[in-house]
């Protein structure tokens, strides 16, 4: 075996279970360097030749990648591929480029490149914000035409036969929505952690991926073989035929034991070893979940994150048509159990581009969540109209996302008043006592639960944005995702104090971050009096199994003395002495 071949084994973070083996297809954002060279008299036409040759190329590549794009998502996203196709048959911006070519005696990699860059600083100072997103086009543009004249191939995902394992450095949610839904079995990412986005699609999808593989789209070609092992967060590159077979063999026994995983019935209530009811929702982000939501004996629809729809139909913003279609197909599947629908929770580094009106240097901490949604009301009008009228249908819960002060609630009802009356006068039918709750993700929410508890219908814990706002750790900095600790002691503290605040108001919490569906969590949480879980339907039957064996009394002492303990490593090694731990490690064996 060459030195090119030898079987690699690469550690990333494990962010989506499960075993995909197949070949690679790498999407790299970074392009070969580009060398000015200088070109004879006599050769210059030639290479005006070879310009166009590869314009055509281009085109030709984009025409493809847009019937693609056309037979699996339909005419309307296919379009932004027609905006490439007549730049690269403008003119003015070709004979720029042969221009360059002719008066500077340079190659063709060296004219585009400098004509791109000269034409995207002149459309970073149009005023107009769509016209200078159009400067994103010609930098893509010029980015293709590049790769042709540098000989770089340029395949598309259908291209490659059988099972496909993405390898990129960086892939953004929309993206991951339509390329894993595919025939990609597996991502392999550079960038990211375990609860970005794009990771919360990969499990959404059922796809195996790992995350913070630092390096590897310069390791691997398109259609290497590899393996994906999102249990273990590793990577195979060149697997040998023992190696397959083993990774083969823990694929098949995987399934085995999914389809040996029976769901309760809808109607099963579960309780805890000493009597404590349990209910378990779960957290939806796809159409092709509700399937296995409904299969899975969830009790309800704990979170919906709607932003998930504005991906699916970037780059244009989805109409009230779009919303209520989706809520109704939700709210229909819940029923009779509840349907909870998040606000759309865009700004910081999700997309907004159509919102938003200048950018921001520091956007996580900018205008996103319910205070974007409150700024831009034409918006948001959208899909509170979408809502009422599909709160005919079930029993819906609408909940705003990263909620830190009263006003905003306040401000949240107001708007879902002036909708109500609007479609009143418009003789519209639509549901009138839809239940209004929160996230609780910010610190500031969590220090006056007890305040905002009297506001709302109920409260939902998302861990994910408060474990990293409260512990200041970007969840996906690989420098510092060691730091972001669920079980530290700050962070369990505010779990507790939310929790009794809901209780005393008589209000329901829930959990719907990914603390809520680790089985390693359970046993604190559950001492610490949660008794509402939003989880991936996938976990429903392992955490019933689980909860049952429990015993809530039992562990409220237990997360107490967690509570007071000075660090997560303490905490951590205190849950593994209790022997309701070793339980849950042996049942979920």
């Amino acid at each position: 075996m060459s030195p090119r071949t030898r079987t690699r084994r690469l550690r990333g973070i494990g962010v989506s279970d499960g075993i995909a083996i197949g070949r690679a297809v790498v999407i790299a954002r970074r392009e070969g360097e580009v060398f000015r060279i200088p070109i004879p008299e006599e050769e210059i036409e030639q290479e005006v030749e070879r310009l166009r040759s590869a314009c055509e190329e281009t085109k030709r590549g984009i025409q493809r990648t847009r019937n693609s794009a056309g037979q699996l998502f339909g005419q309307e996203l296919a379009a932004i591929f027609d905006a490439h196709q007549l730049m690269l048959g403008d003119r003015s911006f070709i004979t720029e480029i042969e221009r360059r070519i002719r008066r500077d005696r340079v190659n063709a990699e060296w004219a585009v490149h400098e004509s791109s860059l000269e034409l995207t600083r002149k459309f970073a100072l149009i005023d107009d914000e769509y016209l200078r997103e159009r400067g994103q086009d010609l930098e893509d543009v010029s980015r293709q035409l590049l790769r042709t004249l540098q000989g770089i191939s340029q395949h598309e995902v259908s291209e490659v036969a059988g099972d496909v394992i993405l390898v990129a450095d960086d892939i953004v949610p929309s993206e991951a929505i339509r390329l894993g839904r595919a025939n990609v079995v597996g991502f392999v990412i550079e960038a990211g952690g375990r609860t970005s986005h794009t990771s919360i699609i990969a499990r959404s999808l059922g796809i195996p991926a790992v995350a913070g593989v630092e390096g590897i789209t310069g390791m691997v070609t398109n259609e290497d073989p590899i393996v994906v092992d999102g249990r273990e967060g590793l990577v195979v590159l060149h697997p040998g035929p023992e190696t397959l077979a083993k990774y083969s063999g823990e694929r098949a026994a995987e399934k085995s034991l999914e389809a040996a995983t029976a769901p309760a019935e809808r109607e099963e209530v579960l309780v805890t070893r000493d009597g404590a009811e349990v209910e378990l929702l779960a957290n939806i982000d796809l159409p092709e979940e509700i399937g296995e939501f409904v299969a899975s004996g969830a009790h309800g629809i704990g979170l919906y994150r709607s932003e998930f729809l504005y991906m699916e139909t970037d780059p244009h913003l989805p109409t009230e048509e779009d919303h209520l279609r989706i809520y109704r197909q939700l709210i229909e599947a819940a029923a009779p159990y509840p349907a909870t629908i998040r606000t759309y929770d865009l700004g910081g580094r999700k997309l907004a581009r159509e919102m938003m009106e200048s950018a921001e240097e520091n956007p996580v901490l900018g205008l996103r969540g319910i205070r974007l949604t409150l700024a831009r009301p034409q918006i948001f009008r959208i899909q509170l109209r979408a809502l009422l009228r599909a709160g005919l249908h079930g029993n819906l819960w609408i909940m705003g996302p990263l909620v830190s002060r009263v006003e905003e609630i306040r401000e949240l009802r107001a708007a879902l008043a002036e909708v109500a009356a609007e479609l009143e006068r418009d003789g519209v039918p639509f549901g009138r006592e839809p239940r209004i709750g929160i996230m609780i993700e910010v610190p500031a929410a969590a220090v006056i639960a007890d305040i905002l508890a009297r506001e709302v219908d109920f409260f939902a814990i998302g861990t994910n944005d408060l474990i990293q706002y409260s512990l200041a750790v970007d969840r996906n900095n690989r420098q510092v995702a060691h730091l972001y600790e669920p079980l530290h002691p700050a962070i369990l503290r505010m779990l507790r104090s939310v929790i009794a605040s809901g209780r005393a108001a008589g209000i329901p919490v829930s959990l719907c971050g990914e603390m809520g569906g680790d089985e390693r969590y359970l046993p604190v949480l559950l001492g610490l009096g949660l008794r509402r879980f939003s989880v991936h339907p996938r976990a429903v039957a392992r955490l019933r199994k689980l909860a049952s064996r429990c015993d809530a009394d039992a562990l409220a002492p237990i997360a107490d003395s967690c509570c007071d303990l000075a660090t997560a490593g303490e905490v951590e090694k205190y849950l593994r002495s209790r022997p309701v731990t070793a339980l849950l490690q042996r049942e979920a064996k």
